[in-house]
């Protein structure tokens, strides 16, 4: 399968005096053609950057980045021939309509005035505006803006969609007709996608997944793989009052970490502890006894399946740990 996206040794830093801050870290990724790759990461992870560098509007520190078979420091303009992008914040001439907005970005594409009106037709009947060609982009709600934006990002047909955090302060039912558009774009267009998203739910629907933090891909792997890391190492507790059940179950040994998710905490066993049912069963006994002196109950301590953000917080938690500085021991004696 070809290889549309690919970073070797990606780097961006910033600010020439001093100490220098990399946004990108010698960053190695691969994309091939038809997936939906998602860089998943907090903010300040460097996902914004790695898209910028990839589609050329950043010049790498060091490194290389190619769109097919284009190295973007030394051919830009023919790799962006085959990328739509869709930044965060895209920027419409609100004084014009939707359509008006469509002819700039396809003049600016150079699509003939021949082929221009029926391209935009067709996309924005896809993206759900084929209704709206007349009305002004200041007038349109947030979600429909993004619509705009992924029709200006497709205007020329692109193979490759670079998608920035595309549903950022959009609502969930928005989110989730973008999703469909994104999924449609493969099937029916063959695109292939890369997107940025700090939402969990989104990066499940995902082919594969990078984790990122501080410029770097700590684990990639499509979702069921990264989910599969943890297996049997997560206990869902539902119980009440959970402050003291979370204070409980994070001060015994044979939890690495414990997590709120609604009305009930996600505790990541050690890997000792996992397919143990003793030492499950010893926790359950310690938890039980945490709730009765809170003058609380346990309604469930039970095995389920990892989430990704489970999985998300472990590497995290490993990459703490291994930066942590370890204590040397001191040999020999004083005379």
């Amino acid at each position: 399968m070809d290889i549309l996206i690919q970073a070797r040794g990606l780097t961006k830093a910033f600010g020439s005096h001093g100490a220098p801050t990399l946004a990108v870290d010698c960053l190695n990724l691969q994309v091939r053609a038809g997936e939906v790759y998602g860089l998943v990461g907090p903010d300040g992870a460097g996902k914004t950057t790695t898209i910028r560098l990839l589609c050329g509007a950043l010049k790498a520190t060091q490194g290389e980045a190619f769109i097919g078979t284009h190295r973007m420091d030394r051919e830009p303009e023919r790799g962006r021939e085959l990328i739509g992008y869709l930044p965060q914040r895209f920027s419409l001439y609100e004084e014009l309509t939707v359509l008006e907005n469509l002819r700039f970005f396809a003049e600016v594409r150079g699509i003939s005035s021949h082929d221009w009106l029926p391209r935009s037709r067709e996309i924005l009947d896809f993206v759900g505006l084929g209704a709206f060609t007349t009305r002004r982009a200041a007038q349109l709600s947030g979600g429909m803006k993004q619509k705009l934006g992924l029709a200006a990002a497709l205007i020329h047909r692109p193979r490759i969609l670079l998608l920035d955090e595309p549903t950022s302060g959009v609502d969930p039912v928005t989110r989730q007709d973008f999703w469909q558009l994104i999924i449609r774009l493969v099937a029916e267009e063959g695109v292939t996608v890369l997107i940025s998203t700090p939402y969990m739910d989104e990066a499940a629907r995902c082919s594969r997944l990078g984790f990122m933090r501080q410029g770097q891909i700590l684990q990639e792997g499509t979702p069921e793989v990264l989910r599969a890391s943890l297996q049997g190492r997560v206990l869902e507790l539902r119980g009440h009052p959970l402050a003291p059940l979370r204070l409980a179950a994070a001060a015994d040994p044979q939890v690495e970490d414990v997590r709120t998710f609604g009305d009930r905490l996600h505790l990541r066993i050690t890997s000792k502890a996992a397919g143990q049912p003793a030492a499950i069963k010893g926790l359950a006994f310690r938890l039980y006894r945490a709730s009765q002196q809170a003058c609380g109950t346990i309604d469930s301590l039970k095995l389920v399946n990892p989430q990704l953000e489970d999985v998300f917080m472990a590497l995290l938690d490993g990459q703490k740990h291994a930066a942590e500085p370890k204590s040397e021991g001191v040999s020999g004696s004083r005379g």
